[in-house]
């Protein structure tokens, strides 16, 4: 090297040579953590560069004290075509250079500094307006703004068309030269394919042939599907593996996403990456300090492997996965259990908690549902936003004064990660067993539109959360000494406006543990057909919500602002109706209809007692005879 080089190049080139001996650990999430410190997530994060350089500092400075060596730029979106979407194209030079110089400043020597570049954020040919040219072009910009300010190396991340990754690899090359590497990593669905579907064996075969020194996975689902995925790279190629998972599947709650896998789970996961042949490890999505920190503790005790791990050669589990108790059999776990496991049609009735501390007539109304015969009384959490006596407290008292079991709503609006577990501990404890995991209505829908909601996962994260329970585990994979049998309820609705999406948050809310599903409140038996029909492949017994009409403004109601579908028959009925009597009793007459009519459908109803009119729920549930 001549002394007129100049000095990024001889960083890049100490890179290259860590790159050949030891394991690199890379940074985590840059967005997120901005969004922890308070930025909404419609600014553009690259032009904090400008506007708040010390907040991105701030945070590059908090990777480097956890043991990254690899720092990214933050500069993802600091192409021209997505600055240009918040006016600031002609700010892109400026943004990138600012970028590398914030990170150069919190690396200094301890860590390596990387420009970051994501896709273009448009479509490119055959699919959209762009140009294979214009995108490389657009990628160059970029690059040359980046290698010219001093960066150590390229980070092409989170692509999911290989057209366009080709592209930004070509023009990186261009920008970079021979002498810096140049990190190329793909998005992968939960299947291990690409958005288009091109699989593993296919894009990994383009990425050895195109001029790039490393190749991996970032984003995606979690660790679990990118280290799948890394398995079948790595018998496909002998360049250098990258790994940088979300801290697990997003889940979006008011425009939160919100992320589950614990520091501690992902760091178990870098274990594996390592033992696959990978040599740059990271995290994206969600992860934080602490995610690396423990990353980088895991790392320093492992070596570099010299050839290809085949998976038979994966560690074992990890400690907390061995003692990993075996779930109580769903007819084990209560009375309403049992009833469910040996095929048995059931009736709940739904009884709100009273707002003041005085239960007397909910545990009277939940006393007469028993002698006539009603299985369970379900009891919501917060319905509508409102404060109440607790759903839990609630059914202790219908279970302890009542004789009868109860079935517990349990939100997560209003609690944190660390409150969820122990009242889900605390409500074992007391004897009540069977729930219904739910998101929750924001506040906004109730008495208190400004009062701070939590969502620190909606209900596929809180099925989560009770399945690891009763296996004995909190959320981060420790052992808790012991384990709930908690029975798992989720809801869906069948007249949800966009179904293939109430089906996919269905299907996840199972693979996270769902016992049973209760449905919104039915009044097209035809809807409620076709969403029974699709719910076979789950094998869960389904619970259909039938609610008795207590007038056409009700109807209406339910039409236009809960969003249920009424037939217009039925709503017609109602509006027949010229007296307040006739029109709950018209109303008492269609639920048992359909209580009927969904007998020979689904496992079980859920019967509404509109404004604490128990006696209306009593006589619907008459219509479903001997049970």
């Amino acid at each position: 090297m001549t002394a007129a080089e100049p000095i990024t190049l001889t960083r890049a080139a100490e890179f290259r040579k860590k790159l050949e001996t030891k394991i690199v650990v890379a940074d985590g999430a840059m967005g997120t953590m901005l969004y922890a410190k308070g930025i909404f997530i419609n600014r553009c994060f690259d032009e904090l560069n400008l506007s708040a350089p010390q907040l991105v500092k701030e945070i590059h400075q908090e990777y480097v004290r956890a043991g990254a060596e690899l720092i990214e730029t933050n500069t993802f979106g600091g192409n021209r075509v997505r600055l240009g979407a918040f006016g600031l194209a002609e700010k892109l030079r400026a943004i990138n250079q600012a970028g590398v110089r914030l990170a150069r400043e919190a690396a200094g020597e301890r860590a390596f500094v990387a420009g970051a570049l994501g896709p273009l954020g448009t479509q490119i040919e055959p699919l959209g307006p762009m140009s294979f040219a214009e995108a490389r072009e657009v990628f160059r910009e970029q690059a040359e703004a980046l290698v010219g300010a001093g960066v150590d190396a390229l980070v092409l991340e989170t692509f999911y068309e290989l057209n366009e990754l080709r592209e930004a690899i070509y023009a990186a090359r261009e920008a970079a030269g021979d002498r810096m590497a140049i990190l190329a990593q793909v998005t992968v669905n939960d299947d291990g394919a690409l958005r288009d579907g091109t699989g593993a064996f296919t894009f990994t075969k383009h990425l050895n042939e195109w001029p790039v020194d490393v190749i991996g996975v970032n984003c995606s689902a979690g660790p679990k599907v990118v280290l799948e995925t890394i398995e079948k790279m790595a018998a496909l190629t002998s360049k250098p593996l990258s790994a940088m998972p979300n801290a697990g599947l997003p889940a979006t709650v008011e425009g939160r996403n919100i992320y589950l896998c614990s520091p501690e789970y992902m760091a178990q996961y870098a274990r594996r990456f390592l033992q696959v042949g990978v040599r740059v490890v990271g995290g994206c999505c969600g992860t934080t300090p602490e995610h690396i920190k423990l990353i980088c503790g895991d790392v320093r005790s492992l070596q570099p492997v010299q050839t290809r791990a085949t998976p038979a050669d994966l560690p074992e589990e990890p400690a907390a996965k061995s003692k990993r108790l075996a779930k109580l059999p769903v007819g084990e776990k209560s009375k309403l259990g049992a009833k469910l496991a040996a095929g048995k049609f059931v009736a709940f009735v739904e009884i709100l908690p009273p707002r003041g501390v005085d239960a007397s007539r909910e545990i009277a109304g939940a006393r007469l549902c028993g002698e006539n015969g009603i299985d369970c009384i379900n009891v919501p959490d917060g319905p509508r936003a409102s404060a109440r006596l607790s759903a839990q407290v609630t059914c202790q008292l219908i279970q302890q004064h009542a004789g009868i079991e109860a079935v517990m709503h349990f939100c997560c609006r209003d609690r944190n990660l660390l409150s969820i577990q122990s009242e889900l501990l605390g409500a074992h404890t007391m004897g009540v067993r069977n729930l219904i995991c739910i998101t929750g209505d924001p506040p906004r829908m109730g008495l208190y539109p400004d009062a701070t909601a939590v969502f620190d996962v909606d209900a596929i994260g809180l099925t989560n959360v009770v399945n690891n329970l009763n296996q004995g585990l909190d959320i981060g994979g420790n052992p808790i000494g012991s384990q709930t049998s908690l029975l798992i309820g989720v809801g869906a609705n069948p007249g949800a406006l966009n179904l293939e999406e109430e089906m996919r948050r269905l299907a996840w809310k199972v693979e996270a543990g769902a016992e049973y599903v209760v449905t919104q409140p039915v009044f097209d038996l035809n809807l409620l057909e076709r969403f029974v029909k699709r719910t076979e492949q789950f094998k869960l017994p389904v619970i259909a919500g039938i609610w008795p009409l207590t007038s056409f403004r009700n109807a209406e109601f339910m039409v236009n602002e809960l969003r249920v579908p009424v037939p217009q028959p039925f709503m017609e009925r109602m509006r027949r109706a010229d007296s307040a009597e006739k029109a709950r009793a018209e109303g008492i007459l269609i639920g048992r209809e359909m209580a009927a009519r969904a007998r020979s459908v689904v496992q079980g109803v859920q019967l509404s007692a509109p404004f604490g009119r128990y006696d209306m729920a009593i006589q619907v549930a008459e219509a479903l005879g001997e049970r």
